[in-house]
């Protein structure tokens, strides 16, 4: 019996512990293009398919998507893929770009965790002044990679000073926290 004592009274402190219960069920709505996949993931379908993450913006902000690829593209192509923007699907669902006319990439590579990100001077034509959801799109699309902890931008061969969300620039690596704030969830 003084061996059933403790038992019985850890089951009985572990049953009044955890989530209350709603009355009814509860409607949740889903973000466009669904919830995110965790960072750093990239999980399979049945049929061998793979989800390459992509970030684009959506009302003032950035909202991340996903779509079904065979096999998860290099860094450079995948941020190829975010360049093209959003398909038409993720078009009729309210989701666009800052990319074109904001950010002129050359391209991308990898050094360990940290994708580098080559910029070329941008046109003073292009009309636009968004480049916080810009450099936004392109560090929360790459570190959503298992592969890539960081982002770094660099021009002309020397680090690039980008805005960040709180509108401060940065010449450091930066990841998804840097635009927490401008991320719907």
């Amino acid at each position: 019996m003084s061996r059933l004592l403790p038992v019985l009274l850890a089951a009985v402190l572990l049953g009044g512990c955890g989530v209350p219960v709603d009355d009814e069920p509860r409607l949740v709505q889903a973000p466009p293009g669904g919830f995110p996949t965790p960072a750093g993931t990239a999980t399979a379908d049945p049929d061998g398919r793979v989800v390459e993450p992509l970030c684009f913006v959506w009302d003032d902000g950035l909202a991340a998507v996903t779509r079904r690829v065979d096999d998860l593209p290099g860094v450079d192509e995948h941020l190829q893929h975010l360049l093209a923007g959003p398909d038409g699907a993720e078009r009729d669902r309210g989701l666009a770009t800052a990319l074109p006319g904001t950010v002129a990439v050359a391209g991308a590579t990898l050094t360990g965790t940290v994708a580098t990100v080559d910029v070329r001077q941008a046109g003073e034509e292009t009309g636009r002044n968004d480049e916080v959801l810009a450099f936004g799109q392109i560090v929360c699309t790459l570190t959503q990679r298992r592969d890539v902890d960081s982002v770094a931008f660099r021009r002309d061969g020397q680090p690039l000073e980008v805005p960040r969300a709180d509108g401060n620039l940065s010449s450091l690596p930066l990841t998804a926290a840097d635009y927490r704030p401008l991320l719907h969830r």
